[in-house]
């Protein structure tokens, strides 16, 4: 299945890309890995961030505040 565009917002304030300035993103959860869990084979308790990929040039916006709001674009 092929992913559907998003927009998101943080407080009230809409996402946009900050190279080109686009508003349409794929989401996907992204693993912050740190040396020191790797190291000891824990790295799938690291912290996880939500990536915004920007639909139009692929630039990659990490977000790790748990109040980003997601709407499925139309």
């Amino acid at each position: 299945m092929a992913p559907r565009p998003v927009r998101a917002a943080v407080g009230g304030a809409w996402i946009n890309c900050q190279v080109c300035q686009g508003d349409l993103f794929r989401e996907r959860d992204v693993k912050l890995n740190s040396f020191g869990m790797e190291f000891m084979k824990m790295a799938w308790a690291d912290e996880s961030a939500t990536g915004l990929i920007c639909w139009r040039c692929g630039y990659v916006h990490l977000f790790v505040n748990p109040e980003i709001s997601l709407y499925w674009a139309e």
